[in-house]
């Protein structure tokens, strides 16, 4: 009986942490409140609980998003042939994204074994918008790494200076007519502020590697879980090199 009573107050209490509606049976309640006075320790199990429900379900919604994550066709990505994955969102017009933007390019310049992921996920209005539109443009996109340089290398964007740093780079002014006119690349935008929402994102930048998210411009845990991601491939193929049967004869 008293392990039954144990049990309803832990439910009970993660039921309170969740953020349900109150309990209505009073004589219960005074019941409940009396017992975890008495055994705190509920409440740390309880909570340690709704902790790992929690983790286990952001797992489960990085595994389902994964391939709109890491393989859609649409996204800008350098070394497209690495082991590793790191996605960035980001957005052009982002002091803090200005700030990563040479840490990103030193570790793309020194990790040619992981595939980048750019996702153009602009938060700060219509300057933001029409950056991330000439940046996914197909001649955008050619230049992909000198446009990310040249659009994160200022301080502030602004219209004409995406016009004019585009150009800079090779884009034509048909390519920036594009850029406001092609419903694709709306939807392209879209559709990565959908998943930045799916996945629990809270602003730019942000990383992805594997089932880790990196909320913020922290470099030394973008470089500690890519040095973890890569162990784990490691670990993998060299799985399969033991499970690969011996060629006949």
């Amino acid at each position: 009986m008293a392990a039954i009573f144990r049990t309803s107050i832990a439910i009970a209490a993660v039921l309170a942490l969740g953020g349900c509606e109150q309990v209505e049976d009073k004589a219960f309640e005074l019941k409940l409140r009396a017992y975890l006075r008495e055994h705190p320790e509920v409440i740390r199990e309880a909570a340690q609980k709704l902790k790992q429900k929690k983790i286990a379900a952001a797992a489960r919604t990085l595994e389902h998003a994964q391939p709109r994550l890491e393989r859609d066709t649409r996204d800008f990505v350098v070394h497209p042939d690495g082991h590793v994955t790191v996605v960035q969102f980001f957005d052009n017009n982002c002091l803090y994204c200005s700030n990563a933007a040479p840490e990103v390019l030193a570790l793309i310049a020194q990790s040619p074994d992981v595939r980048f992921v750019f996702k153009q996920y602009p938060v700060f209005g219509s300057t933001s918008d029409y950056a991330a539109s000439v940046a996914l443009t197909p001649q955008g996109k050619a230049r992909g790494l000198e446009l990310y340089r040249a659009f994160l290398d200022q301080k502030k964007l602004t219209p004409a200076r995406v016009d004019a740093l585009a150009l800079k780079a090779g884009l034509t002014p048909a390519d920036l007519q594009l850029a406001l006119a092609d419903p694709a690349i709306a939807k392209q935008i879209g559709d990565t502020r959908a998943l930045a929402q799916e996945i629990g994102l809270q602003g730019v930048p942000a990383f992805v590697v594997g089932d880790q998210v990196i909320q913020g411009a922290d470099i030394d845990r973008l470089r500690a879980a890519i040095t973890r991601a890569r162990s784990s491939s490691l670990s993998s193929m060299s799985d399969s090199l033991v499970r690969r049967p011996a060629a006949g004869y």
